[in-house]
């Protein structure tokens, strides 16, 4: 299957399902109206029904910033929203579990660094674990943008709600948000006494064996210390995953981590003033990257043999203080942010058994934020209007020990380099919402950024050792001059731009219908990972590296809610034309010298166009259907640089696929209640599919499609608040990779088609393997 061949036999059965919903809604409420007429029917059972199913479906959202939260059909905007009651049932343990919930949505891991975001919303996405890219999806955790991708895709426990918008949010959240943002409220503080305590257990069980177990327990106690004025809650939270895959270069299992997670949060209500802190402690570490060499290995396979295991090892504080205020006819609401993030990495880069590519590095990360906004909600207006500031201090450290395999005298020596970089955002902005008619809406909004960068680059090469980080390396001169600087160099940029969306709303029966232009940026900057220079063996120029302009995304999108009266059937629908102008790719390509040359660059211009639909139907009082599916069409419009690598810009680079973008996602699932007297079972299943795409600009590397299948059944026990549940997810057992990036060590299987470096036995490539199959066993308690 070629990457513009859509699974067309799968997408017509979603269709079809998708047609014949309105007639189950319609059937549903002919079936209501009979069973309410039925006598002697039990109302204990009703009231149980309630606090299961009808949870899925109060569903608000925060992520427009307006006086009072919003009910998610009532948004024009694509937004796919969970509640707590919706986390519980999909048993959603990490972000990366929301991929297969929704369409255009791949919120995968790199698989390099462990827990680094490699996120991509409606095409829009990245391909490295770089901390000086910046993202095309934004995450923000209880309001705080969090400035890297680093420690993003880990464990989540104690959530009350996640986002996930989908097009340019730059009016509201700023800058990196051009595909989308993932918003994320973790528990607030409750004003009766409660507490819920969670143990699991999940392995592979594989035929034949594979890795070891997985252990998970956490707890959160909450309640009032003086009642109405003074909440508090605390969390703790231990994984211990003895590694999901076999290693056959020793037969060890790999993929260990052990993670801990210490939560708390205060809240004081004063009147019209309520202030909210939060703090997080967040430590993990483990084996480094399970890497697969294709030129070794099959890709449908989970086989790898790795030399070294590698290691990470990551450490994360942040804390947050919110404060509300009722004043005068609106709201004044402040969010403070910090976040300190240090992680260390070793990974087997060339994925064989021998010592050709293994790497180090280091990432020290600050930053602090601040946003002020005001909110008035009136009969006929919503205003927000706000300011925003980011500071962030970024320094990494990488080096790179190849062909240890050598004897001694033949070995080339170490590389060591990176980059530091201080980073500062200002940014003022304004959204309204306007019903100038009855039922329509004019929808306005505008923010304008200001982006400073200070950065000190040390290219990585072999060089006396030395730490970015610690300071001890050269950074070269300034002005830089290419002919002769061989160490690095120094530089500032500031980026200014303005980000507005238009649009109206029209309202009718409970629905509506939208349409909308918005645009946003994904800022410019420096590569920390330069390893082209002058004299050396590499694959381009180093003045193609040395910086890189702001990406800007314009999305044009019409799209419809529409909901019955009674809320038994949903369709949302939304369609978009997306236009990347100066698109920011990190071109990868193997190098005998370096191992892998990464240089980020300006590639392109492009159109994106999308279709995209979700469904919810309930089918009966105790059984409830949704499906959804994305489709997505990519052009190039110019080529700003040879992307497949042939020497010449011509129509085999416009032929190309843009990386990141399945031609179609789509999916389906139910959940059903089944009543036993003083219990109850709660069913789950769901299909996700997602076609393959592109990884690497040259389409040599890609990761193939995946047909996901996840279940789970929970029992609620006739003990008050006490359940057990069995669930599972990847039940199909398919193989995926967070990248498949093409380096200058493989074998046998290196050559064929669409293989890195085709015909030529010495490509292969690293594939960081995702967990398959995944079966366990939870127990929890609440009161």
């Amino acid at each position: 299957m070629t990457f513009r061949t859509a699974s067309r036999r799968s997408l017509a059965l979603l269709l079809c399902s998708c047609a014949i919903a309105p007639f189950a809604a319609q059937a549903q409420d002919t079936d209501v109206d009979t069973e309410d007429q039925a006598a002697g029917q039990d109302e204990q059972p009703s009231e149980r029904r309630q606090g299961t199913l009808e949870g899925l479906n109060a569903i608000v959202v925060t992520g427009t910033k307006t006086q009072n939260v919003e009910n998610v059909q009532e948004v024009p905007l694509a937004v796919t929203a969970f509640n707590e009651d919706t986390l519980e049932a999909y048993k959603i343990r990490d972000i990366q579990g929301l991929q297969f919930q929704a369409p255009n949505v791949s919120l995968d891991q790199i698989g390099t660094s462990r827990g680094t975001a490699n996120f991509s919303i409606r095409g829009l996405g990245i391909n490295s674990s770089i901390p000086s890219i910046d993202p095309t999806v934004g995450v923000f955790v209880d309001g705080v943008y969090l400035g890297i991708n680093g420690g993003v895709v880990f464990d989540l426990f104690d959530l009350d709600s996640v986002e996930i918008l989908r097009g340019p949010q730059g009016v509201l959240f700023g800058r990196n948000v051009t595909g989308g943002a993932v918003v994320i409220n973790t528990g607030n503080p409750t004003e009766e006494f409660s507490g819920k305590f969670r143990a699991a257990v999940d392995g592979p069980l594989v035929d034949g064996g594979r890795g070891g177990a997985n252990y998970t327990a956490s707890g959160v106690i909450s309640g009032p210390l003086i009642e109405d004025k003074l909440l508090f809650k605390v969390g703790a939270y231990y994984n211990n995953d003895e590694g999901y895959f076999t290693n056959l270069f020793d037969g060890s299992n790999h993929g260990q981590a052990e993670t801990y997670i210490i939560r708390g949060a205060l809240e004081a209500r004063l009147g019209d003033l309520t202030i909210l802190a939060k703090g997080d402690y967040f430590d993990s570490n483990g084996d480094g990257p399970s890497g697969q060499n294709r030129g070794f290995f099959e890709r449908d396979t989970f086989d790898f043999a790795i030399d070294e295991p590698g290691f990470y090892d990551t450490e994360i504080y942040t804390g947050s203080l919110t404060v509300d205020w009722d004043l005068g006819p609106g709201t004044l609401t402040n969010i403070f942010g910090y976040r300190d993030y240090s992680a260390a990495t070793r990974g087997d880069i060339d994925s064989t058994p021998a010592f050709l590519f293994h790497s180090n590095t280091l990432t020290e990360q600050e930053q602090y934020s601040n946003e002020l906004r005001y909110a008035v909600s009136t009969d006929r207006v919503d205003l927000t209007v706000g300011g925003f500031w980011f500071d962030q201090t970024l320094a990494y450290d990488e080096n790179r020990e190849l062909r240890r395999d050598l004897p001694p005298a033949l070995q080339p020596p170490i590389f060591f380099g990176g980059g530091r970089q201080d980073h500062e955002v200002i940014g003022v902005f304004a959204n309204a919402k306007w019903e100038f008619v009855d039922s329509l809406s004019l929808i306005a909004g505008i923010r304008w950024n200001q982006e400073t960068k200070d950065a000190a680059i040390t290219y990585i090469v072999p060089r006396a050792p030395c730490s970015v980080v610690g300071q001890t390396c050269p950074t070269g001169t300034q002005p830089f001059d290419p002919a002769t600087e061989t160490d690095g160099f120094t530089d500032s940029v500031r980026f200014r731009n303005l980000s507005p969306r238009l649009g109206l709303q029209y309202e009718f029966a409970n629905s509506q219908v939208y349409g909308s232009w918005s645009r946003g940026f994904r800022s410019g900057g420096y590569n920390f990972r330069i390893t082209s220079i002058p004299g050396f063996n590499s694959a381009f120029a180093l003045t193609n590296s040395l910086n890189f302009d702001e990406e800007q995304v314009d999305t044009f999108e019409i799209g419809g809610k529409f909901q019955t009266y009674d809320g038994v059937f949903t369709l949302n629908v939304a369609a978009y034309v997306t236009k990347v102008k100066d698109m920011q790719r990190e071109v990868n390509v193997a190098d005998a010298g370096a191992g892998v040359v990464q240089n980020i660059l300006n590639t392109a211009d492009a159109t994106i166009t999308g279709f995209e639909a979700e469904s919810t139907i309930r089918l009966s009082d105790n059984l409830v259907f949704n499906a959804n599916v994305g489709i997505i069409d990519d052009d190039y419009d110019e080529i700003l640089f040879d992307i497949s690598g042939d020497g010449v810009i011509d129509e085999a680079d416009f032929d190309l696929r843009i990386p990141r973008i399945p031609a179609v996602t789509w999916g389906m699932g139910l959940i059903h209640e089944l009543f036993l007297g003083d219990s109850e079972i709660v069913t789950r299943v769901n299909y996700q599919y997602r076609d393959e795409f592109a990884f690497t600009d040259d389409n040599l590397g890609f990761i193939q499609d995946i047909s996901n299948l996840e279940a789970n059944i929970t029992w609620v026990t006739p003990i008050e608040g006490f359940s057990l549940s069995v669930y599972g997810r990847n039940l199909f057992d398919q193989v995926q990779a967070g990248g498949d990036t093409q380096l200058p060590f493989g074998g046998p299987l290196s050559t064929g088609v669409r293989q890195p470096f085709a015909n030529n036995p010495t490509g292969g490539t690293l594939s960081p393997l995702q967990r398959g199959r995944n079966i366990g066993v939870e127990a929890m308690f609440e009161f």
